[in-house]
């Protein structure tokens, strides 16, 4: 029965540090994919001239979850809705934070940037966006190197807690 439960303490530890390691993992793939979405957003507005809710549908079609599920809902926003782009924008990012693996930053960054969605003309939109995007290219840099730096060591310490736990109960 003692063996029984130390390995399920030793496979419950493994998981964390899995669980862990992963959030590290997913928070530069949704920085990339965020970037990207950004510069097609850019190539949308600025150079097809398209409207800030059939931009955004599309990208949402293209895009994987969470980050269209952001451009999704702010499509729907602006088509069912009263709400100017910014609160739309505000409401979107706030609705799926929670499905990301981004920091507060990230968020800021997000946020910020929706403070001037459809406000401008095209060129001081196009400077916005690229604003944005070289912040998240920095956060994405970051994003980078802790997980370089600590994904295998979070894998390793979650087993040699889980040992730890072991001898302590045994």
């Amino acid at each position: 029965m003692k063996w029984l439960g130390a390995c399920i303490i030793l496979i419950a530890s493994f998981w964390i540090g899995l669980e862990q390691s992963r959030k590290l993992s997913e928070r530069p793939r949704q920085l990339r994919m965020l970037k990207s979405a950004l510069k097609s957003f850019e190539a949308e507005i600025v150079f097809g001239y398209t409207p800030l809710h059939e931009s955004s549908r599309k990208l949402s079609e293209r895009l994987p979850s969470p980050i269209a599920d952001i451009f999704s809902s702010f499509a729907v926003l602006l088509t069912t809705s009263e709400m100017d782009a910014k609160e739309a924008w505000k409401q979107s990012v706030a609705a799926v934070w929670p499905r990301t693996a981004l920091k507060p930053s990230e968020y800021d960054i997000l946020v910020e940037f929706g403070e001037t969605l459809g406000r401008y003309d095209r060129q001081t939109e196009q400077k916005h966006i690229l604003l944005a995007l070289t912040h998240i290219e920095r956060c994405e840099e970051e994003a980078i190197e802790k997980q370089r730096r600590y994904e295998s060591m979070l894998k390793s310490l979650s087993v040699l807690g889980g040992l730890l736990l072991i001898l302590l109960l045994f």
